[in-house]
């Protein structure tokens, strides 16, 4: 009994890892469409309903990374860098969820050009964290390995325009926007979108040392 818990198991971390960057390109665009259709009160509960569903679905991916460490003796990449890189990969649908919540929380009456830019920074960010994920199983090849460090170095980009993005906004904000309560609110929202795009480069840079490590 033992010995048979040492034996390797057949989960496939790459395959859970790739619905779980699914789940969170669902969660981004989701928020995008919310944020697009803030206005209109059905449809904004309708993509905050999709904001969840795509999160719950990414936590119990987690869930399962997370438990099959524990019975897996032979592992395709190290297990500190599948724990790593699953929870970080979390992480991001934890914020989009988050920066759906802040806003019905808050009663935030009106979506910025701030807050647009910001979102659809975000929504890309995640795309490419996606297709970097789908690399990973193939990163033995040169070719794939190349590609994966330039999706890297894109998602990297992304995160640099968000925080020009971000810096603008504040600076608006203070300047321009006369209501404190309001002020408050948007800082914290801008705040946790740009947050999503760092946490994006977060699973960048771990995706970049899998890659050096295991090409």
């Amino acid at each position: 009994m033992f010995f048979g818990k040492l034996l390797p198991r057949d989960t496939n971390f790459f395959k859970l890892f790739n619905q779980h960057a699914d789940h969170i390109v669902a969660a981004a665009r989701a928020f995008s469409n919310l944020v697009a259709n803030y206005g209109d009160l059905p449809l904004r509960q309708k993509f905050h309903n999709e904001v969840n569903q795509a999160e719950g679905a990414a936590d119990r991916i987690t869930h399962e990374v997370n438990k099959a460490l524990h019975k897996t003796f032979i592992t395709p990449i190290d297990r500190e860098q599948i724990h790593s890189l699953i929870n970080t990969m979390d992480d991001v649908a934890d914020l989009i969820q988050d920066s759906a919540e802040t806003m019905a929380l808050y009663d935030v009456h009106h979506m910025t050009d701030e807050i647009t830019r910001l979102t659809d920074l975000s929504v890309k960010c995640c795309e490419r964290v996606r297709d970097a994920v789908q690399l990973l199983s193939k990163i033995a090849e040169a070719s794939t390995a190349e590609a994966a460090l330039k999706t890297c170095d894109e998602i990297d980009k992304l995160e640099s325009d968000a925080d020009r993005v971000m810096r603008t906004a504040m600076s608006k904000l203070f300047r321009e926007e006369p209501d404190v309560r309001e002020l408050i609110k948007l800082k914290a929202i801008y705040e946790l979108l740009e947050t999503i795009t760092d946490r994006c480069e977060d699973v960048a840079n771990l995706i970049e040392g899998v890659v050096l490590e295991n090409s």
